[in-house]
């Protein structure tokens, strides 16, 4: 006995303190998705709802006993949703969770919900219903962000600032230009959403373990009653795709990559370097030994969550890339995922939402900023192509000459005087000076897309009508 006892010690500390029971410890706890998956209570009840009428409707359950399942359900949702509901790790998942609640409820009848259906097809139904809503609730908040933008391109579409490449200033632009620069890219994330919703709304509940099932259902009848086009079409997919949360998931890639873009740009614009931004205290803090200091923390972390919402999209590539068809376990390392995710990408949404519309423009330092590097060199090129008719190459050595020349007089394009830009080239008249200035560089931008203020209100005008 001695030994014995000895023996089941050493195994037990063999499992680690956590699991001192042994193997059954360990296997509950890696098997165990209630913790996260009870996100999926509403979406889980709604689709036993769907189920069980129609197979009522089929006459496969009685009228009775689907009164009764249903009843018990909804009595079920009711205590979710008050916090009065006991989840069980031992019970594994929250579709276990509700089914063994029901059974509580109603007795026998409980057992017959599960007709025609298998955890693998209800599980898929539960995350794709999920996924479906946050997607719409992206698509709103999206909506929301770049009306925010289209607002400050509005009030801003004659401001003038640097426009960069390199992060050297380049040309004029206008703040306005800026702003519906985003729009473009929030309204491309907004296409892929549309599209995504789209790809997704099928219904696999009916597709059973993997190849369907021998009772006499309506898959059809199920799509309709829980918003899905049609039902999916092939049974051992259905079970094993989890394309919807990988489209998610890049979705949530691309517009956080474009969200950290934006975040970057507050960040860099609201140094006393640049000082072309100023966020209220609602978005900012200070710190704790310098109090001069007023620190954009809300861009920081909306630039962080990017790398969040990258590492959640490469996880899953990866739990999937190796899976034969149909159903493996690996897939329940789906959610945990896309959850972190979709809350990540739904607070840097709102957060920046409240950054576009909070920070105060410094319209006066951009104006002063747009004119430096010699941003209107390209002007003066344009203009020795349309008024002394040289070829762009030559033009553009000959600016390159004056820009050489005001460098090293330490003055602007526009205060080199007539007679250094004759001697550089004798065809440049008085009239150049007509276009040195960033406002009027700015105005002569009037090709479609281009930064000239009116060809800005041109655009805020179709996103108004689209957004």
């Amino acid at each position: 006995m001695a030994d014995d006892t000895t023996d089941t010690k050493s195994s037990n500390q063999m499992w680690g303190g956590r699991f001192a029971s042994g193997p059954d410890a360990i296997m509950e706890e890696i098997n165990a998705s209630i913790g996260f998956d009870k996100k999926l209570f509403a979406q889980d009840i709604r689709g036993s709802i769907a189920h069980a009428t129609m197979l009522a409707h089929q006459g496969i359950i009685s009228a009775e006993d689907k009164d009764k399942i249903v009843h018990g359900l909804n009595t079920i949702l009711s205590e979710i949703e008050r916090g009065n509901f006991e989840f069980s790790r031992q019970l594994e998942d929250i579709h276990m969770n509700v089914e063994a609640r029901l059974a509580t409820l109603i007795g026998p009848a409980a057992g017959r919900l599960h007709t025609a259906r298998s955890r693998n097809d209800q599980v898929a139904l539960d995350f794709r219903l999920w996924v479906k809503e946050e997607l719409q609730k992206t698509e709103q908040m999206l909506t929301r962000l770049i009306a925010a933008f289209l607002d400050r391109a509005e009030e801003h579409a004659e401001s003038v600032m640097p426009g960069f490449t390199h992060l050297q200033t380049a040309q004029p632009v206008t703040f306005g230009h800026h702003c519906m620069a985003y729009v473009e890219m929030f309204g491309r994330d907004r296409s892929r959403v549309r599209h995504a919703i789209e790809h997704l709304d099928e219904s696999p509940i009916g597709a059973a373990a993997l190849a369907g099932t021998g009772y006499p259902i309506d898959r059809h009848m199920t799509a309709k009653a829980l918003g899905f086009r049609e039902p999916t079409r092939n049974s051992i997919d259905t079970v094993s795709d989890r394309d919807f949360a990988i489209e998610f998931l890049s979705i949530a890639a691309i517009a956080g990559m474009h969200l950290s873009r934006l975040a970057e740009e507050i960040v860099i614009w609201s140094t006393p370097q640049f000082g072309f931004v100023r966020l209220s205290d609602a978005f900012s803090t200070g710190s704790s030994i310098m109090p001069q200091k007023k620190n954009p923390d809300a861009a920081e972390l909306v630039r962080a969550k990017t790398g969040r919402i990258n590492g959640s999209l490469v996880a899953l590539l990866t739990i999937m890339k190796g899976l034969p068809l149909a159903y493996s376990k690996d897939m329940q390392e789906d959610k945990e995922q896309v959850f972190d995710a979709a809350e990540s990408l739904e607070l840097a949404i709102a957060a920046m939402t409240g950054m576009v519309r909070d920070m105060t423009v410094n319209t006066a330092r951009m104006k002063a900023a747009a004119g430096s590097g010699y941003s209107t060199a390209t002007d003066l090129a344009d203009w020795l192509v349309r008024e002394a008719g040289l070829p762009f190459r030559d033009a553009h050595h000959v600016t390159g000459r004056a820009v050489a020349l005001a460098e090293s007089k330490g003055c602007d394009l526009a205060e080199l005087p007539l007679s250094d830009l004759q001697a550089i080239h004798p065809d440049i008249t008085d009239k150049v000076y007509d276009v040195l200035t960033v406002e009027a560089s700015v105005a002569s931008r009037k090709s479609f897309g281009g930064t000239a203020p009116s060809e800005v209100r041109k655009q805020i005008a179709f996103w108004r009508a689209r957004n």
